[in-house]
């Protein structure tokens, strides 16, 4: 299989890059800069990812730049440009002032690399450093109002060799895409033929070859990620993938019995667990949200492993693992500062003594989805919202009863089907109702109230990296309003979250 090697200094743009790249039906992988490439095979080009490092600090990340040049065409951005220009015997150095945000990038040398672009487009900066003199060999091919050379490449070798000074992966360089298309295609010559429909067959093969004629277990919750793992696990092996879902009492209105008649119509073999008093006993008195979230793992983590030991020769254990969380395990300075317990639940015993099937482990989230509408799987699966693994429980803030669960479902129920019959479904990437722990007085009839408040929550976001409030139409609001007072008895308040991440989170708890 063709690969793009993505080498990361640790910039916060490189998955991007490769999000970018896969857009193009091109397969790659990002690696610390410090990967030994020499050991890839199939490799046909590679991008050096920008860095918030100098490349004049003492110590700067480094890569041999003039072995991977001799065999590979190589593009350098940001740092990877800079770092380009300082190993073939450039200059760089502070700029006189940083640049950063929009810039008007100018074409002023023709190139296979700017093909069908204008000779002028937006681009996006984002550097302190700047080239100052180009290695002897090298010949500007862009500038800005600001900086000189904004892109260039190597003269007269075997192997191109390019620079950008500016980020092509982010969404305001408005050509970026198409160049990144034309080094990838024009320049290293790649056929763009990772598809879903390829990476489905490629996939299965590969899981029969690596289970062979054993048996697989698998936690489910109901999301994209473990629905299309399981379903490529089943594709390849049928009813040897043991599926279990848990119902801990915490997820949506009916959601228990939908997902099991969903697994049902795509022939899964899935174990349903109605372990609800168990989790509510467990939850009894806490208030605290890690020690609501632990509690939930933990209890999950017992039920899963009882169901686990009641089957027989299991050798796998399967996971909806995605590359995200792949490239965090493996990023460049480890990984990064824990701020809370992660929402989906994890960290299954090692006693299981398993080996691990994740098929999704090289997908980012948009192609997970891509390929469940290749499976089959029905979109208002595929296109549901990301829903956290310790469900209801962290989105019902203070002691987690099953008369609040029941409350919130309620009401949370109103807003979801009341997002999807306005339309907005789609147009939000996650939305939840939250029950606060706060009462307050109101006025039903002639009857004094003082009834529990509702807080709604919905997002605009790519990733979940990063998120902004959506704004919903106030009408919409006011109807959702209405509704929930008048048909949830218990709640006579509801208001809106208007808050973006950061500096809040998605989830409340």
């Amino acid at each position: 299989m063709e690969k793009l090697l993505i080498l990361d200094f640790g910039s916060q743009y490189t998955q991007l890059i490769a999000r970018a790249v896969r857009e193009a039906n091109i397969y790659c992988e990002i690696k610390p800069f410090h990967y030994n490439w020499a050991q890839e095979t199939h490799l046909k080009g590679v991008i050096l990812s920008g860095s918030p490092a100098s490349v004049n600090e003492a110590e700067a990340p480094l890569v041999d730049l003039s072995a991977l040049v001799a065999q590979y065409p190589v593009l350098g951005i940001c740092y990877g440009a800079q770092l380009t220009a300082k190993l073939m015997g450039g200059t760089v150095n502070k700029s006189n002032k940083r640049e950063y945000g929009r810039a008007q990038m100018t074409i002023t040398q023709e190139d296979i690399l700017f093909k069908g672009m204008e000779a002028s487009s937006q681009v996006w900066m984002s550097h302190s450093d700047s080239i100052q003199a180009l290695p002897n060999g090298f010949k500007v091919l862009a500038t800005t109002e600001s900086i000189p050379v904004a892109a260039f490449r190597r003269e007269g070798s075997d192997q191109a060799l390019y620079g950008l000074q500016f980020h092509p992966e982010v969404y305001h360089s408005t050509a970026g895409k198409q160049l990144l298309r034309n080094f990838l295609v024009e320049v290293c010559g790649f056929a763009q033929t990772w598809t879903p429909a390829a990476f489905v067959q490629e996939t299965v093969e590969a899981l029969k070859a690596q289970i062979g004629d054993r048996q697989v277990i698998m936690a489910l919750s109901g999301g994209v990620d473990s629905t299309v793992a399981a379903t490529l696990i089943s594709k390849a092996i049928g009813n040897r993938l043991h599926g279990i879902f848990v119902d801990n009492g915490l997820l949506r209105q009916d959601e228990f019995q939908q997902v099991l008649n969903l697994y049902d119509q795509l022939g899964l073999n899935v174990k349903g667990v109605d372990a609800k008093e168990r989790f509510y006993t467990a939850l009894a008195g806490q208030t605290d949200p890690e020690a609501k979230r632990k509690a939930i793992g933990k209890h999950f983590i017992e039920v899963f492993q009882e169901e686990a030991e009641s089957l027989t020769n299991i050798s796998f254990l399967g996971q909806g693992t995605i590359y995200p969380d792949v490239i965090e395990s493996v990023s460049v300075h480890g990984p990064s500062q824990t701020i809370k317990s992660h929402h989906n639940v994890g960290g299954l015993p090692d006693t299981l003594r398993l080996e691990l099937v994740e098929p999704l482990r090289l997908l980012f989230k948009d192609e997970v989805r891509r390929v469940g509408l290749e499976l089959g799987i029905p979109a208002a699966m595929i296109n549901r919202h990301p829903f956290p693994g310790p469900g209801l429980g962290i989105r019902i803030l203070g002691e987690v009863t099953a008369e609040r669960v029941a409350l919130l479902q309620a009401a949370d129920a109103i807003f979801i089907d009341g997002l999807k019959s306005a339309g907005l479904y789609d147009q939000v990437w996650q939305a939840g109702t939250i029950l606060l722990p706060v009462k307050s007085v109101g006025v039903m009839g002639d009857e004094r109230t003082y009834e529990n408040t509702v807080a709604l929550r919905a997002v605009t976001s790519v990733d979940g990296m990063t998120a902004d409030w959506a704004h919903l139409p106030y009408g919409f609001l006011a109807d959702m309003s209405n509704a929930i007072i008048n048909q949830v008895k218990g709640i006579n308040r509801v208001v809106y979250d208007i808050s973006s991440k950061p500096p809040a989170t998605i989830e409340w708890e």
